[in-house]
């Protein structure tokens, strides 16, 4: 069965809502700054950090990460709506692991979702159901 994580875009977020090319640019983000990363270390860090290719498909609801090695085969973003624990919609990024996705995928997935939602101060319910919060809250 497949599991989901969203991305939600609550009151103090960066944001209200990303579209699907704002969120392959955010990959794209992360993928510079690893490679950056890999270049004060002398190491191929963005390899090993994101070993994914981004494909699309002709249905401009969603995309996916193809894994580059056997490790890693799929995970899916797309944009959506999703209900808070008061019940609230708000815009969100959902994240999905399909039934073959690997232990890596689920771990790059999770990686990938912090580093979205610290960067965008949004509110992370993770694939497991708990909730970090990195939006400011009173």
């Amino acid at each position: 069965m497949s599991q989901s994580a969203y991305i939600k875009f609550v009151q103090g977020s960066s944001v209200e809502k990303l579209s699907l090319e704002e969120i392959k640019s955010q990959l794209l983000h992360y993928r510079e700054q690893t490679a950056l990363t890999g270049t004060q270390l002398d190491w191929d860090y963005a390899g090993a950090a994101f070993p994914y290719t981004i494909e699309s498909k002709q249905d401009d609801r969603w995309f996916y990460l193809k894994g580059l090695n056997p490790l890693y085969k799929h995970i899916i973003f797309g944009p959506g709506e999703a209900a808070s624990s008061s019940g609230q919609q708000f815009p969100c990024v959902q994240v999905v692991l399909p039934d073959e996705a690997t232990h890596g995928d689920k771990a790059k997935a999770n990686e990938l979702c912090k580093y979205i939602a610290k960067q965008l101060k949004a509110e992370l319910t993770m694939f497991n159901g708990r909730t970090i919060y990195y939006n400011p809250r009173k």
